[in-house]
């Protein structure tokens, strides 16, 4: 069972072999990149080119470990109590699944996507280790051991907007996700739009490097910014001629909202421009 990308998924060789090696050693796929690069769609696609079932944990900064093993339901066990419910005699009821048991729980091996998950506190990913090394966890409440029926496959992302724990890291396989150079990048829009135009394509891709590559911006646009800009100006029928200067020079390019995020790049490249022209 290996991974061969998808036709609705542009992945690199080395971004394969990372998921086969994830496969082979059976240990956690740890995938870092910049936002807007692909890793959350990752998993979606290995899970659906391997015949994997795929959960999602969506990781917040208030996300406990606990969550993902099981909670219990105390409130709902008092609450029923006090009304004579015939179920609190047993706590089984009241014991809610998460979704790593839930993934351990399968009848058959399921892909698993722990996303983002330096958003949580830094001792979260420490609170895992024995659950995504032994793939098991003791339920305290039942006093029951739960094992995994099969491995799953884990995917994990960051964001790397903070440094994981170094035993975290040994128990994984490392993948960064390197921003795609502009070959890479044409396969990925010509997924999403497929018989675009060439000089369309061209003409948007070397503006949106431009942009990309100015010094000083305090967020790059990303792959996804690049698919929405072109999905604007596909959809609002915007001219080549618009994206084309005169002179050759660097220019506001319309829509341009949809790649730079923030007032602070917006003006700089502004003023980019400005200078530009004076110098003329």
């Amino acid at each position: 069972m290996k991974f061969q990308g998808t036709d609705q998924y542009v992945a690199t060789d080395d971004l394969k072999l990372a998921v086969n090696a994830a496969l082979t050693l059976q240990r956690p796929l740890l995938v870092k990149g910049e936002p807007g690069t692909g890793k959350t769609m990752l998993a979606e696609q290995v899970s659906e080119a391997l015949g994997m079932p795929l959960l999602q944990w969506h990781i917040k900064s208030t996300t406990k470990a606990q969550q993902g093993l099981y909670e219990y339901d105390a409130v709902s066990r008092l609450r029923d109590s006090q009304l004579g419910e015939e179920k609190v005699k047993d706590i089984h009821n009241y014991i809610v699944k998460g979704v790593l048991w839930q993934a351990f729980d399968a009848d058959k091996p399921v892909a698993l996507l722990i996303d983002e998950i330096d958003k949580a506190d830094i001792e979260f990913p420490n609170d895992l280790l024995r659950e995504l090394d032994r793939m098991e966890f003791y339920v305290y409440e039942t006093r029951q051991m739960i094992q995994a029926k099969h491995r799953p496959l884990v995917i994990i992302t960051s964001n790397n907007e903070k440094d994981l724990p170094d035993a975290f890291l040994r128990r994984c396989f490392f993948h960064y996700i390197r921003f795609p150079d502009a070959e890479t990048m044409k396969q990925i829009v010509e997924v999403h739009f497929p018989g675009i135009k060439q000089e369309l394509l061209s003409t948007a891709m070397r503006h949106f490097y431009e942009v990309r590559n100015l010094p000083g911006l305090k967020k790059k646009p990303s792959t996804s910014e690049l698919i929405d800009w072109l999905k604007l100006m596909v959809a609002e029928d915007i001219p080549l001629e618009a994206l084309q200067s005169k002179d050759d020079k660097v220019s506001v390019p319309p829509l341009v909202g949809a790649l730079l995020k923030n007032e602070q790049d917006v003006s700089l490249f502004e003023r980019l421009v400005y200078m530009a022209r004076q110098n003329r």
